[in-house]
C-alpha cells in the first residue's frame, strides 16, 4: 500500500499536462490527418517538455502516464486481438524474435570493446537494446553489479536511440513492406527499445500494428528470464573471455536470479482468452478499444516531454554514436530476419 501511495504522490500536474496534450493532439489531428494524434502528441511533447514544462514537479505524472497508461494499454489490447492474429506471428515469429535478440546482445557487447567501454556497460547496452529498455538495464543491472553511472548513461542512450527508431521505422516500413501488418509489426516490436516506443511507433501506422507489435515485444519482455539467466553465467572480469572460469567463488544466496513475469502480461494474456472465447460483449470490446487508445496517446505525450535534449547532448558523441550504432544495426539485422522467416516465397 506503501508503495502505491510513494507512486501516485504528486502525479497531479504531470498526469493533467499529459492529458492535456493528448486532448490538443488529438484535435489538431482532424485538421492534420496524415501526421496522426500519435506522432503530434510525442511531438509537442518533446517541445513543451523542453520549453515551457521543464519544472521537476511534473516528473511523477509524466512517469506514471509513460508507465503504468501504457501497461493498462496493453492489458486491454488483449481485448483487440485474436487467435488469427497471434497465430500470424506464429512459430517462425518466435525464432525471429530469438536471433534477433540474440544477435543484437552479441553486436552490442563486440561493439562496446571496440569502443573501448567495459563489460558491463556493454552488457548493459546489449540487454536494454535486445529486450525493453530501461527496464531490463534494472532488471539486470544487480546481476552483473553495474555502477550507477554505467546503468544511468546505458538508460538514457537506449532511450535515445529507441526515441529515433520509434519516429524511424514506420517511414521505414512504408518503403520496404508497404506497411504490411505482419512484417511492419516484426520490425517494430521486434527492434524498438521499450514497450512505449513500440506502441508509440505503431500507432504512427495503424491499429492492427500496434496489437501486433505488441505481441512481438511481449515475447522479448518474456524472453528477459533468459537473459538475465545467462548474464549471471558470464565472467565480468576485465580481459579474459566472458564464459571462461568465474575467480570470484560465488556466495551462498547472493546470486540467485529472480526475475517474475509482468503483471501487465498476464493481464494481456487473460484478457486474449477472455475474447478468443467470445465471453465479452460487444460494447466492452468497442469500449476498450477506446479507452486504451486514449490512455496510449496520453502517454505518448508523455514520453515526448520526458525526452530531454540536454542529456542527449551531455553523453557526447562517443555514446551516442554507439548507442545509435547499435539501433542500425538492429534494424538491417531485423529487415534480415524478417525477409528469412516472416515473407512468403
Amino acid at each position: 500500500m506503501d508503495k502505491i501511495r510513494n507512486e501516485i504522490k504528486g502525479i497531479g500536474p504531470g498526469l493533467l499536462i499529459s492529458i492535456l496534450i493528448s486532448i490538443v493532439s488529438q484535435v489538431l489531428a482532424i485538421f492534420l490527418p496524415t501526421l496522426g494524434a500519435a506522432l503530434i502528441a510525442i511531438l509537442l511533447g518533446m517541445v513543451l517538455g523542453n520549453t515551457l514544462f521543464r519544472k521537476p514537479n511534473l516528473n511523477p505524472g509524466t512517469k506514471f502516464s509513460e508507465k503504468r497508461l501504457l501497461e493498462y494499454s496493453i492489458v486491454l489490447n488483449g481485448l483487440i486481438l485474436d487467435f488469427q492474429m497471434i497465430q500470424s506471428a506464429g512459430v517462425k515469429g518466435f525464432f525471429f524474435i530469438i536471433l534477433q535478440m540474440a544477435l543484437t546482445i552479441y553486436i552490442a557487447y563486440k561493439l562496446g570493446v571496440f569502443f573501448g567501454f567495459n563489460k558491463k556497460f556493454a552488457l548493459l547496452m546489449g540487454a536494454g537494446n535486445a529486450v525493453c529498455g530501461s527496464s531490463a538495464i534494472g532488471t539486470v543491472s544487480p546481476i552483473v553489479k553495474a555502477s550507477d553511472k554505467d546503468k544511468g548513461i546505458s538508460i538514457t542512450i537506449v532511450n535515445v536511440t529507441g526515441t529515433f527508431l520509434m519516429i524511424g521505422l514506420p517511414i521505414l516500413s512504408a518503403v520496404v513492406y508497404n506497411q504490411a501488418t505482419l512484417q511492419t509489426s516484426a520490425l517494430i516490436g521486434g527492434t524498438v527499445q521499450s514497450i512505449g516506443q513500440v506502441i508509440a511507433s505503431a500507432k504512427l501506422v495503424n491499429d492492427d500494428v500496434v496489437a501486433l507489435s505488441t505481441v512481438f515485444k511481449l515475447m522479448r519482455v518474456l524472453l528477459i528470464m533468459g537473459v538475465a539467466l545467462l548474464y549471471s553465467r558470464m565472467n565480468l572480469d576485465e580481459g579474459v573471455p566472458l564464459f571462461s572460469k568465474k575467480t570470484t567463488p560465488q556466495v551462498a544466496g547472493k546470486d540467485k536470479i529472480s526475475v517474475g513475469i509482468p503483471w501487465f502480461i498476464i493481464g494481456f494474456f487473460i484478457l486474449f482468452l477472455v475474447r478468443s472465447f467470445n465471453l465479452a460483449p460487444t460494447g466492452l470490446l468497442t469500449s476498450s478499444k477506446w479507452v486504451s487508445t486514449q490512455f496510449e496517446i496520453t502517454a505518448l505525450a508523455a514520453i515526448g516531454m520526458r525526452v530531454k535534449f540536454a542529456d542527449i547532448v551531455k553523453e557526447g558523441p562517443k555514446s551516442l554514436s554507439y548507442g545509435l550504432l547499435i539501433g542500425v544495426i538492429q534494424v538491417v539485422m531485423a529487415l534480415g530476419l524478417i525477409k528469412l522467416f516472416l515473407v512468403k516465397k
